[in-house]
């Protein structure tokens, strides 16, 4: 099994021959994007000059053709990445949503008005570009909803539609998110997390995409046990291509054939996600109902609500599905739920682990129906996003499906 390394920033991958490059750098060698050695008309000096690797006439090394197959572990990555977010964020705001109409209150002193789920993004490179056009076109949250922390809030405006908010002041972003993408460089994280350590309220959300990291790392850089992150694993296959279909991210997520190959436990395409990362979003619903202050079994019910279909209703989610018999037995329907960390969902053998890998009727409810439904449904916001046609060309060339 290969070890994993993300898909953001220069997106380095170790391949089986132990050659170590960047994606970006096979791209420009495969496109041959620079131009012969030589001064020109105008007497400047090419880049490439010296660099007989870079000409027009240089094609890929043998050794290069061999790290081929990174383009589309490259997509399929960055498309899985940004598809999952997606269906985490649905899931939450439609559980926000149903609380907020059951309770006619906020869900808790930090979120927006009318319980609204406020979504943070840290960082807005090629990942968190991606991110945000995903979530607008394919979540009900509005743009009002999304604010973003980035060292460049100036260069943002091209590629950020009005009504997000974009600033360079991550504790702040932090305090106000219920949901809190990280979408850094490895190499940034450790300097991000210790500034925000303390500062994260204890119902935020945080999902890092920087898979290369252990989760238990980053929960305990940041000081918070709330923490989500896929972690995927890669597999040589023969199916790679299937991620490259398309050029741009959004266009993708409306793939029917792409979004089946990225269904939770039925991934194809050389990547796959174990159940513990389900086990882990099933935990983070759990855990907004008990900031909510509801009782265990409308919790349940809510929940449950959530993955209604005909398999979810012959085996439904009860207390013994989180925690122990002993403890679930004794578990009053009023009282609420105690906090569960997620560290310990996903990485421990737990009994909601036992639940999900032992019913195949939730598997298919969760990853079948409710992923579909989440992730291929339109966006109900649309009509709030009013970019001018200048600005959304210029934010579709920038965010570009592969590198």
């Amino acid at each position: 099994m290969e070890r994993n390394y993300l898909f953001c920033g220069v997106n380095t991958f170790k391949s089986e021959v132990g050659v170590t490059m960047t994606t970006q750098r096979l791209m420009c060698r495969q496109v041959n994007i620079f131009t012969a050695s030589h001064h020109t008309n105008d007497g400047t000096v090419s880049m490439a000059s010296g660099f007989t690797g870079l000409r027009f006439s240089a094609g890929l090394t043998d050794d290069e053709k061999k790290l081929h197959f990174l383009r589309g572990r490259f997509a399929g990555l960055t498309f899985c990445g940004c598809a999952h977010a997606v269906f985490v964020c649905e899931l939450v705001h439609s559980l926000r949503c149903i609380i907020g109409s059951r309770t006619a209150a906020k869900v808790s002193s930090a979120s927006g008005e009318h319980g609204d789920l406020c979504v943070g993004i840290l960082g807005l490179g090629n990942l968190g570009k991606q991110l945000l056009l995903c979530l607008l076109k394919k979540t009900s949250i509005k743009p009002t909803q999304i604010k973003i922390s980035t060292r460049n809030p100036e260069s943002a405006e091209e590629c950020v539609p009005p009504g997000v908010e974009c600033f360079f002041d991550n504790r702040c972003l932090a305090a106000w998110a219920d949901v809190l993408f990280l979408c850094c460089l490895p190499s940034h994280l450790h300097r991000i997390c210790a500034d925000l350590h303390s500062h994260l309220p204890k119902h935020c959300l945080v999902y890092s995409f920087t898979t290369a990291v252990p989760v238990t790392s980053i929960a305990k850089s940041l000081g918070h046990n709330f923490v989500l992150k896929p972690q995927y694993q890669l597999e040589a296959c023969d199916t790679l291509d299937l991620w490259l279909h398309r050029s741009h991210l959004t266009a993708a997520l409306s793939n029917p054939t792409l979004i089946e190959a990225s269904c939770p436990l039925t991934m194809k395409g050389g990547i796959t996600l174990h159940l513990n990362w389900i086990c882990g979003v099933l935990c983070s619903l759990l855990n907004i109902c008990t900031s909510a202050c509801l009782g265990s079994s409308e919790a349940l019910s809510l929940i449950n609500s959530l993955f209604a279909d005909k398999w979810m209703n012959n085996e439904p989610l009860n207390p013994q599905s989180f925690i122990t018999s002993v403890c679930g037995s004794i578990l009053k329907p009023n009282e609420s739920f105690p906090w569960i960390s997620l560290i310990d969902a996903q990485t421990k053998e737990t009994p909601l682990l036992h639940f999900v890998m032992n019913s195949k009727s939730v598997q298919q409810s969760i990853c079948a129906s409710c992923y579909r439904r989440s992730v291929l449904a339109p966006s109900a916001v649309d009509s709030h996003i009013s970019v001018n046609s200048r600005k959304r060309r210029k934010s579709e060339i920038r965010v570009r499906f592969f590198p």
